[in-house]
């Protein structure tokens, strides 16, 4: 019986030691977001007039006032190709650029002058020959009137002030940025996502901790003063450019040898996917004056429809485009006063609005009940489309349907050449290759 008397204190002991233990927390409940029929009626609405006086003094992006350097440039962390097509599983990605002088450029781009759409294809790093890519695009788009851009990338990022600059240039001169199934875009290269007025994903995009490659800090202290000011630029540039300054706070806390994947919801958490909040509020605006309130409610309906029945984390760019331009009729759209403001305007600039619609139509990819315009909005009446759940394919398998014949498929895309290799760990990903040097990240 002595025997047993020591254990018996020792338990005794631990279930003492428990019971005093403070009760674990509960589980953070999920972020909730909800819609609301029309942001008029919400309660942030500011009618106040302001003086210069009233507003402060805010960053103000440097690339977009700078003169254009037209210099001789090579991309030689990259590889860039122009077409006219948005198809590029049927398409491919069109020319690859090896000049960048004005005339080269113009005469690439001036093929899609007429259907007013273009698509640059980018498989590289962010750097500075990246920047000055984009600055002269939108310059030689600006001339030859081709408003509708898209911007196809694959990058696992680059330097940090780089990704800046291009990020304001695409703010700037409105461009559309798609990360399609099979590409990445990480690190510095979400700030270049960011930037975006619309942002279609279907591949990965990925954040850690900006390094100071040119750093000259010794100690924990130093090396934090100069984080500081280089994520005091990024938080403007995040503000700016409608996207949640919490992006630079989470980079903060993840290795730069890792990789924090970010899902579905926290890229629209953040105001990373979709629509960017801060150009539609400009959108909105000028949208209200030119095409009327009516164009500006079914267009937030719209939105909303298409965020809830499209926007699934398992359809790739090209499934995306399709059930956004099928749903888009429930609503009025294109509309016949502003049909270029219309949402997708620029499948319709190069005829393939008829295709793709018909495409989503054999395949039912929406797979939900139809959505009621009526209800948030007041659009055109049209007949209801209906619905039936059935297994998603993809485009190309709704081609081979429609044809009786299977196209060639286009090559699978590889993650883009730069300096990190991935290791899947569930919702982090290691780099299995140390930064390269002299590259702020």
């Amino acid at each position: 019986m002595s025997s047993w008397r020591p254990r018996l204190l020792l338990l005794l002991a631990c279930a003492v030691l428990a019971a005093c233990r403070p009760a674990a927390d509960p589980a953070t409940p999920p972020v909730e977001t909800v819609e609301v029929a029309s942001p008029e009626e919400g309660g942030a609405v500011s009618t106040a007039p302001l003086t210069d006086e009233d507003m402060p003094e805010a960053a103000l992006p440097e690339a977009g006032l700078e003169a254009v350097d037209w210099s001789p440039m090579t991309l030689s962390d990259g590889t860039a190709s122009l077409g006219c097509e948005l198809d590029y599983a049927n398409a491919g990605d069109g020319t690859v650029l090896t000049e960048f002088d004005r005339d080269a450029l113009r005469e690439a781009m001036s093929t899609c002058a007429e259907r007013g759409v273009f698509r640059l294809r980018f498989r590289g790093r962010v750097t500075q020959e990246f920047t000055q890519l984009m600055q002269r695009l939108a310059v030689v788009a600006d001339e030859l009137a081709i408003n509708k851009r898209v911007l196809d990338i694959d990058s696992s990022g680059g330097m940090v002030e780089e990704a800046l600059r291009a990020g304001d240039v695409i703010a700037e001169s409105r461009w559309t940025i798609w990360v399609r199934d099979g590409a990445v875009c990480h690190s510095s290269c979400v700030f270049v996502l960011a930037g975006g007025d619309t942002r279609l994903i279907g591949g990965r995009v990925g954040i850690h901790r900006i390094i100071r490659m040119s750093s000259s800090a010794s100690t924990r202290a130093e090396l934090n003063r100069e984080l500081r000011a280089v994520y005091g630029r990024v938080r403007d540039y995040l503000e700016r450019n409608g996207a949640a300054v919490a992006v630079a706070d989470l980079m903060m806390a993840v290795p730069n040898r890792s990789l924090r994947i970010l899902t579905p919801d926290e890229l629209k958490l953040y105001g990373l996917d979709g629509v960017n909040p801060a150009q539609d509020d400009l959108d909105r605006l000028r949208l209200m004056r030119k095409c009327g309130q009516d164009f500006v409610n079914r267009r937030d309906a719209y939105v909303r429809a298409f965020d809830t029945t499209c926007n699934a984390p398992d359809r790739d760019v090209e499934q995306l485009a399709a059930c956004g331009l099928e749903l888009r009729g429930k609503f009025g759209f294109p509309d016949a006063q502003c049909p270029s403001e219309s949402p997708l305007s620029e499948f319709d600039l190069v005829g393939q609005m008829t295709a793709a619609a018909d495409i989503a139509s054999r395949l039912r990819i929406l797979g939900v009940p139809g959505v009621d315009p009526q209800s948030a909005a007041d659009p055109r009446p049209t007949e209801p489309t209906p619905t039936r759940r059935r297994e998603r394919a993809s485009p190309a398998s709704a081609a081979e349907a429609a044809n009786g014949a299977a196209p060639p498929r286009p090559p699978s895309d590889e993650t883009a050449a730069g300096d990190e290799t991935l290791i899947e760990t569930g919702e982090t990903a290691e780099t299995a290759e140390p930064v390269e040097p002299d590259t702020e990240r």
